[in-house]
């Protein structure tokens, strides 16, 4: 039982390390902050062509309750695409790995669907489903999918040989061996996956409420340009990050969690 507890001195080394890593990209940002900052007040830029970083922190907070209901129209807008993109990714990575004759038919067309670009695609699946949620969602959901769904084939195809016959040797079936063996060893992709699609999911929710909405980041930036309102855009364009950032940290944290399982290495603290 000892040798299982986690000891407070790696545990204490590990936070100075995430430490360590945290602090340098800070510290450059901030230095380009100073730097935006300074150049700004010294060539006297107008803030419509280039606001400094305290006059955008300044409107986005006189703009926060604005800034606010948008943020939350796009955060729903991405957790609901973002949820039914991976689900509907993971669905059709294991339908095709199941059976090889249809994932013959189908990968080379799943491919090809990459090659669409969104702002093309929007209009056509507003004119076909009208402008309400629906065209949005569903486009979130395509940038979602494909992640998803290639991760978890390469993941199910990556299976130990010698465990899949050892399980054939003792009788277990087509499904058996999927659950058993196949899916388990998956996991560490399909967090791959969902990390990417974390990663796009809310710039491509941002490019869906371009298409025609009346609510969320995107609209948001977008009248802003129009207003020449410089700053609103870069606030806008700040929360699209820290989105972004948010979801990929919730993926991450997820994984650690989910994986704890996974046997350590000998030798490894």
């Amino acid at each position: 039982m000892e040798s299982k507890r986690i000891n407070p001195a790696f545990r204490q080394g590990a936070g100075l390390a995430s430490m360590r890593a945290v602090w340098p990209p800070l510290l450059v940002l901030a230095l380009l902050l100073l730097i935006w900052e300074a150049a700004v007040r010294l060539w006297n830029v107008e803030p419509w062509l280039l606001p400094a970083p305290s006059r955008i922190m300044l409107d986005a907070w006189e703009a926060r309750e604005r800034l606010a209901g948008h943020t939350l129209a796009t955060l729903r807008l991405t957790l609901l695409g973002f949820a039914g993109g991976t689900a509907a990714g993971f669905a059709l990575a294991a339908l095709l790995h199941l059976l090889p004759v249809l994932r013959s038919g189908v990968y080379p067309l799943l491919l090809l669907s990459q090659n669409v670009p969104l702002i093309a695609l929007g209009p056509l699946l507003v004119v076909m489903l009208g402008f309400g949620l629906l065209p949005k969602l569903l486009l979130v959901m395509l940038v979602c999918f494909f992640p998803v769904c290639i991760a978890m084939l390469g993941g199910l195809g990556g299976s130990d040989p010698a465990l899949d016959r050892y399980l054939r040797m003792i009788g277990a079936g087509r499904w058996r061996r999927f659950v058993s063996l196949e899916l388990p060893g998956s996991v560490t992709h399909l967090f791959s996956g969902l990390k990417l699609a974390a990663s796009y999911s809310v710039t491509s929710a941002v490019v869906a409420e371009w298409i025609g909405s009346d609510k969320g980041i995107g609209i948001f930036i977008l009248l802003s340009s129009k207003g020449f309102k410089t700053s609103l855009v870069f606030a806008g364009v700040v929360i699209v990050v820290l989105l972004s950032l948010l979801l990929f940290a919730a993926v991450s944290g997820t994984e650690r969690l989910a994986l704890r399982w996974r046997p350590r290495k000998e030798g490894a603290a």
